[in-house]
């Protein structure tokens, strides 16, 4: 029988205060319906009554599940597969300037079927990429002839060996949260640059798709954070946000498939309006993008 876990306290700052968002449904898998609460304090909103670590496994067993099955099923997935090498690069030039430097050691967690570490290891960098899932892994190997390693080694990897640490999309999968953010800032070495892209529910699209918004992604998604939500989170563990980078295939991406869940079909002109919409407010401000790269630094550096 699975194990949930109910908050009665926010999973970044603490506070016991929280507003009911959406109850939203897992559109992937079991097609259960969650409850998404917010935190008044940090801002912070979370998916209540989660599948604990032991039990969330099932939740990522589907073909649908790109990060994990590499899949180009559906037009939606085809789309993402063409634009990924534009944005693979685009990760490693923000690397390079971000670091300041053209090859070093990086460490990828999350590294789903391996196209980010793929692009890394083919220019040079020493890479070390964790996955916690076998199919992922072995989708690695077969496609790109990489050994991935088990999450469960992340607590034993040396301390300040990383000059760039990055998730893309992986930290609103992770329970132990605080935990997990202490061995990243101790993993990096002390001018080291940690990179974490994540969903940001307070973009346009979020808000104009609601309860529907497909990067809720529920209860895979534990977290749904905000730039404000992110900045506690990386103070209280002695770290800083140094820059915010835009991710402004997302707002597309998360739209279409959002259009779908709310509709039951693709409604292309009001999926691609509301992602074209949703970047036009991000560029007078970057936290407004419907995913967000932040660059981050040890505290006292």
């Amino acid at each position: 029988m699975a194990t949930t876990i109910h908050y009665t306290t926010c999973p970044v700052c603490g506070a016991a205060d929280f507003r009911s968002l959406w109850k939203a449904k897992d559109y992937t898998v079991s097609g259960e319906l969650f409850d998404i609460v917010a935190c008044t304090s940090c801002t912070l909103a979370f998916t209540q009554d989660v599948p604990d670590t032991e039990s969330i496994g099932p939740y990522y067993k589907s073909e649908n599940y790109i990060s994990h099955s590499n899949t180009s099923r559906g037009l939606v997935n085809s789309i993402y597969h063409a634009v990924r090498k534009r944005t693979l690069a685009a990760k490693r030039k923000l690397i390079i300037s971000a670091t300041g430097k053209q090859q070093g050691n990086l460490l990828d967690v999350g590294s789903g079927t391996g196209a980010f570490v793929h692009e890394m290891k083919q220019h040079g960098w020493q890479v070390t990429g964790l996955e916690p899932d076998a199919d992922a892994r072995a989708v690695a190997l077969s496609d790109y002839k990489l050994q991935l390693t088990d999450i469960n080694e992340f607590y034993q990897l040396p301390a300040g060996k990383f000059d760039a640490i990055t998730l893309w999309h992986v930290l609103e999968h992770v329970h132990d949260l605080h935990a997990y953010v202490q061995q990243l800032r101790n993993l990096l070495t002390d001018k080291g640059r940690l990179f974490i892209a994540v969903p940001n529910y307070t973009s346009k699209d979020a808000q104009d798709y609601k309860e529907y918004w497909a990067a809720f992604d529920v209860p895979r998604h534990l977290y749904h954070f905000s730039p404000a939500s992110i900045q506690v989170l990386m103070q209280k563990n002695g770290l800083k946000v140094i820059e915010h980078k835009p991710m402004w295939y997302d707002s597309f991406y998360i739209s279409l498939l959002s259009s779908k869940y709310k509709n039951g079909q693709t409604n292309w002109p009001g999926a691609a309006w509301s992602g074209f919409t949703s970047n036009l407010k991000a560029l007078g401000d970057v936290k407004k993008c419907s995913s967000v790269i932040y660059v981050i630094g040890k505290g006292d550096r």
